[in-house]
């Protein structure tokens, strides 16, 4: 059990809700932030408890800002809390928090969870993550619910939304004018996907570069000479298409 469902599990402070499966995965994306001056969102305030939580995980170096459209989520404000209050499908709204506080080095979505929420506050706040940050969308499994706007395939969900980041996060390899490398392939080191959980790393690339070394077991002059084989099933057009995305360093002419 880490320290992130310890203080859950004996949490007599503000309310926290949570699937327990949670905890796990915000450990492993977050531990490394721990004891730093750091600065943290999370959209979706409620009870207030779990910016108590992260409060006491992150250390007293650690700034958290929280927002919520409920008014009433501003007495939870305390030393290091600070929150705002407006709708996190307002792009206006967003702005104007961007705009109040520093770039952040964690933001985490538990607002509420509908697909325009969800993209709305990912389109607006995304940029506003430093370089080697994490973003954490949670609660994601109401791309499955229509009471949320969602639907198993649904175009519009956020799941689906989200599917197209793994495109973009090997558009280095891309061979098509559809699929063009970007800042966001450029800024995500990694995509993850869990169970009602999908959190990007940040961290900056450059073009892959691929070497060789030690020493070879057979030449590939040797391999030629067994291709025929191969050749009588594909023929040398397919062969040589197949090489040339597979990057195999010969060529049949």
């Amino acid at each position: 059990m880490n320290d992130l469902e310890k203080y859950f599990r004996e949490n007599n402070k503000r309310l926290i809700h949570k699937w327990h499966h949670y905890f796990d995965v915000y450990d492993r994306h977050f531990s490394r932030f721990r004891d730093q001056e750091i600065n943290i969102l999370e959209i979706g305030v409620s009870q207030g408890g779990s910016l108590q939580m992260w409060k006491d995980y992150f250390g007293p170096k650690a700034r958290i800002y929280g927002i919520d459209i409920d008014e009433r989520c501003k007495q939870f404000e305390e030393e290091n809390i600070t929150i705002y209050i407006g709708s996190q499908a307002d792009p206006k709204f967003l702005n104007s928090v961007k705009s109040l506080i520093p770039r952040l080095d964690i933001l985490i979505d538990d607002g509420g969870h509908s697909m325009k929420q969800q993209i709305v506050s990912f389109e607006s706040l995304f940029d506003h993550i430093k370089e080697n940050g994490v973003y954490l969308c949670e609660d994601c499994h109401t791309s499955y619910w229509d009471n949320y706007g969602g639907g198993y395939r649904r175009g519009n969900t956020f799941i689906e939304y989200s599917k197209n980041w793994i495109d973009l996060l090997n558009a280095f390899h891309s061979r098509s004018k559809k699929l063009q490398v970007n800042d966001f392939t450029r800024t995500v080191r990694s995509l993850h996907y869990y169970d009602s959980i999908v959190v990007l790393e940040k961290g900056r690339k450059e073009p892959p570069v691929a070497t060789m070394t030690g020493k070879p077991a057979f030449s590939y002059e040797k391999q030629k000479r067994s291709l025929p084989g191969y050749l009588k099933f594909a023929g040398k057009a397919a062969f040589n298409k197949i090489a040339a995305r597979l990057r195999i360093p010969f060529y049949i002419d």
